[in-house]
């Protein structure tokens, strides 16, 4: 037999019967705890076998519940009021009942959570701004700072669901929102029941939200497990994936969440999580003179304008090669290559050595940018985690920022290694028309890029005399057969002029990475 528990909350060794033992100082013996509380009201003893247990619908918080109406919960969450708000207002108001409550000793214990997480974690949208400089070089930085001003918008249209609500109007009448609530505590009660939700299948949109007594945060969260919370006839229960021994912590899966959700959400990081991943944005250059046709090609081939990527753990040099079309789609400028890619049937454009390399030469970059942001590096991370007195909030910052870093470097690495793959000009060498078949396979499909007009290069070539003049803007180059004749220096002219038009290829690149 087993019940679900935390840190704070183990199996009973002793009993069949489920019994609940914390490592914290219990409140006073007369208030009721909320095992007793819900066996009260309707929690039946845990059966047998692989269910750990099963909360009645008298136990469970949803919308219908809350609104007392099925057709005004889904109103208000049509017209973008979320479920969570409206779940935060009914405690809130619950709370200010106290004792008197019905609901006491659950909304008591979420108080004693404090929206934390298995961590003892609070989630990002409660730390302070220097607290949140722990996540500096993260876009998670950006989330948390999107999302409260978010709850501070869902905040403003408290009194609309108040009005709305008629159940909530007859039991409150006296109560506006946000006269009765400051925006500091409605921010509160939004984290805690953003920590302790369960999203449940297949049941109404009133219903599909719910707060389950004995769920999160009493349970721990794990993303490599597939035991989860039902509906099972009008009732919420939780049925295990393995077996477990007295004393053993019961887990849940939280979904298919990245590390970046699960610190909002829950103030955790799952190292061991396979669906973490990282977006990366591309976008096609709407000042690019062939941009609609670009448009047209990118929307038959599934793309957008704006077209995120999702670099998935394990899966980094997949996207990269997921990326690459796309990113190709950006540097055509040859209006004939264009209406070549337009009439084909598949996401494919001409390929250049010299397209390639611009191309993963934009990636690499943009990777090394991104890792450059961190503040510190990733060996410091390890570092940084091996000490025993690391502030909590700084611990799991830099586990999640860890696990960036970790996919980002394997995506440049892949980066690099499809660089090193291209073809190397140094090999080159000047032995008659070798040579100016070379330079002409180079030069000609760069001359068709946007390069054309800016760089002119001559080959002449016969069996006495080489001469070649290349012209970039207003300089010029004349090398007459004496130094063509050296095998090394012409190598290295090769090798520069192709770095050189490479990197102004990159810059006047058709496809933006922010």
């Amino acid at each position: 037999m087993c019940l679900a528990s935390s840190s704070d909350t183990f199996v009973s060794a002793k009993s069949s019967s489920p019994t609940v033992a914390s490592k914290k100082d219990r409140d006073l013996e007369e208030e009721e705890d909320l095992k007793s509380w819900m066996h009260k009201n309707g929690l039946p003893p845990c059966k047998a076998g692989d269910i750990a247990f099963s909360v009645p619908g008298s136990l469970v918080v949803t919308l219908e519940r809350v609104l007392g109406n099925e057709t005004v919960a889904e109103l208000l969450t049509t017209n973008k009021l979320s479920e969570l708000a409206c779940l935060a207002l009914y405690l809130m108001y619950e709370k200010k009942q106290g004792k008197e409550s019905v609901w006491y000793p659950y909304i008591r214990e979420l108080d004693r959570q404090r929206g934390r997480g298995q961590l003892a974690v609070e989630s990002p949208l409660l730390w302070s701004e220097s607290e949140l400089n722990y996540l500096t070089g993260s876009p998670v930085k950006a989330e948390v700072l999107e999302r409260a001003e978010g709850i501070r918008k869902e905040y403003n249209e408290l009194d609309t669901v108040w009005f709305m609500a008629g159940s909530l109007f007859q039991q409150y009448p006296f109560d506006i929102p946000t006269e009765a609530f400051s925006f500091e505590i409605f921010k509160q009660a939004f984290v805690a029941v953003q920590s302790c939700v369960v999203h449940l299948q297949n049941v109404s949109l009133a219903r599909r939200f719910a707060l389950v007594p004995l769920g999160p945060p009493l349970l721990t969260y794990r993303s490599n497990c597939k035991a989860m919370l039902t509906a099972v006839d009008g009732a919420v229960q939780l049925v295990v994936d393995r077996p477990y021994l007295a004393g053993q912590s019961i887990v849940v899966w939280c979904g298919p969440q990245p590390n970046s959700k699960l610190l909002i959400n829950y103030g955790f990081v799952d190292e061991d999580n396979s669906y973490d991943r990282l977006v990366v944005e591309a976008a096609l250059n709407t000042e690019d003179p062939q941009y609609q046709d670009k448009r047209l090609v990118a929307q038959r081939n599934g793309r957008l304008t704006i077209q995120t990527f999702q670099v998935k753990v394990g899966k980094e040099r997949e996207t990269i090669l997921d990326m690459l079309p796309y990113m190709r789609l950006g540097y055509v400028s040859d209006p004939l290559e264009m209406e070549s890619v337009i009439s084909s049937q598949g996401p494919v454009c001409p390929v250049s050595p010299c397209m390639e390399y611009a191309v993963l030469n934009q990636l690499n970059t943009y990777f090394m940018e991104r890792l450059a942001g961190y503040p510190t590096t990733l060996s410091e991370d390890e570092a940084l985690l091996a000490e025993c007195d690391i502030d909590p909030k700084k611990r799991v910052a830099t586990q999640l920022l860890r696990c960036e870093k970790k996919i980002l470097s394997r995506c440049l690495e892949a980066t690099v290694d499809l660089i090193n793959q291209l073809p190397d000009l140094s090999e080159i060498r000047s032995d008659g028309l070798k040579l100016r078949m070379a330079c002409s396979l180079s030069i000609d499909l760069i001359l068709d890029g946007p390069l054309s007009g800016l760089v002119d290069m001559d080959i002449a070539v016969d069996k006495l005399k080489t001469d070649i003049v290349i012209s970039v803007g207003r300089l010029s180059w004349n090398f007459d057969d004496q130094i063509v004749s050296d095998q090394e220096f012409i190598g290295s002219l090769l090798r520069y002029l192709f770095i050189f038009l490479t990197w102004y290829q990159s810059h006047s690149a058709r496809t933006i990475l922010p």
